[in-house]
């Protein structure tokens, strides 16, 4: 089976002078992720890699480029969800590592679900993670960023198995505390070999109360990937609120669907010689994918 892997940047609006660097930053991340399919990893595997380098990357609301609570302080959240086992892991608040999606990896098998703050960090050094000091989390272009922005990812392998991730940095000034829709599954997130994988971007509390991620996915059961994709709109309208989805179906197929003016987004096939990053679904229309 051919492999394939789709990463996001977040649905938001990005300025002009802001869109090549979240074109070449997700394509950069997606071809990340195909690397390590190509060369015989797990979508688990692929998702995560592709996750850490958009959390590397200050353009991005996540790990190093996350925007700041109304303390002044960054406070992450990340979830990776394995499609084939169902096993999912997930943390919250986390201040001091570089990239909490490598956590929420440790946490796939190690029996809880869900770490947060304190819990989460004395976790990942168990896990042989390494701790940074807060300060150094804080990106001096995000300092004063404003956004609800999150990173995500979704990956089928050459053995059929679907994961999906998220990280992000949550709401510009938002309540220390606060956790959104991403490290939630079911809302940010989720992943099930048997119908596909999404990942979510956007307003978290309005995600959350329409468990956007499980309406799409079970979407999958009598849809192909961009129509349950194109499910988001609709089911956004009852509660308000900007989003972006990106999704693999059972097949390998992607969607990508948004009611944000942007979502930049980065995706690979084994058939393609490289990846490609667009910036919203209207440059995906136009190269002919969105049919």
């Amino acid at each position: 089976m051919n492999w394939a892997v789709i990463v996001h940047g977040g649905a938001r609006t990005i300025a002009p002078a802001m869109q090549a660097r979240n074109r070449t930053g997700c394509a950069a991340a997606a071809g990340l992720g195909a690397a390590c399919l190509a060369s015989g990893a797990s979508a688990v595997e692929a998702v995560a890699a592709a996750i850490a380098a958009l959390e590397d990357n200050p353009v991005f609301n996540a790990g190093y480029g996350s925007v700041l609570t109304s303390a002044g302080t960054v406070e992450m959240d990340a979830a990776l969800m394995d499609g084939q086992t169902l096993d999912v892991g997930a943390v919250a608040c986390v201040r001091r590592l570089r990239h909490p999606i490598r956590a929420a990896g440790a946490l796939l098998r190690a029996g809880p679900v869900f770490l947060c703050g304190q819990g989460a960090e004395d976790f990942a050094v168990e896990a042989g993670l390494a701790l940074c000091s807060p300060e150094a989390m804080i990106a001096p272009e995000r300092a004063a960023g404003q956004g609800h922005d999150t990173v995500g990812a979704v990956a089928m392998d050459a053995c059929g198995h679907i994961a999906a991730g998220t990280s992000t940095g949550g709401l510009s000034g938002k309540r220390p505390g606060r956790i959104g829709d991403s490290p939630l599954p079911g809302c940010g997130l989720l992943a099930d070999d048997t119908l596909g994988g999404v990942a979510l971007s956007g307003e978290g509390e309005a995600m959350i109360r329409v468990t956007l991620a499980a309406y799409i996915l079970h979407g999958l059961a009598d849809r192909g990937a961009m129509e349950a994709a194109r499910l988001l709109p609709a089911r956004m309208a009852r509660v308000g609120g900007e989003a972006g989805a990106i999704v693999i179906d059972r097949f390998g197929s992607f969607g990508v669907a948004h009611n944000s003016r942007h979502f930049a987004v980065g995706l690979q096939t084994a058939g393609m010689a490289g990846p490609i990053g667009l910036i919203d679904a209207g440059e995906w229309e136009v190269q002919g994918h969105g049919r």
